[in-house]
């Protein structure tokens, strides 16, 4: 059984909702943080160490990374992989429309424990069917 553990692909939630510029939003990093931590889970969101050149507030995505549950993957790396190594070894769900395709192989548990999520004028709807409660 996961645990409560959620790792976030940071990425992919900063650019599911754009700002009015195009740009990834790091509001939305911030959104699915606090529903998640107010649903009871243990949030890691972990972002690709591009993304600061790529939002809306490079200054608020920088503060975030000062606290431990924003953690940036090493430059020139595939943070899916940080993402996903990090959710095996801590038996946790993964919060991401990602469908990881060619990782099954390595990760078989990926089917039922990523979570897609959509975020509609800043509100985060998880589908929750994926999680347990």
């Amino acid at each position: 059984m996961p645990s409560r553990t959620v790792v976030v692909d940071g990425a992919n939630v900063a650019y599911a909702e754009l700002s009015d510029e195009g740009v990834p939003k790091v509001s939305n990093l911030v959104a699915i943080y606090q529903v998640l931590e107010r649903r009871g889970y243990d949030p890691i969101v972990i972002l690709d160490a591009s993304l600061r050149h790529e939002v809306d507030d490079p200054r608020q995505l920088e503060g975030l990374l000062a606290h431990p549950p924003y953690r940036q993957a090493p430059a020139g790396t595939d943070a899916d992989y940080f993402v996903l190594e990090t959710a095996d070894r801590l038996d946790g769900y993964v919060i991401s429309n990602d469908e990881f395709e060619g990782k099954e192989g390595e990760y078989p548990w990926i089917e039922e424990r990523r979570v897609p999520f959509m975020i509609i004028r800043g509100q985060v709807e998880l589908y929750e069917e994926k999680l347990e409660e």
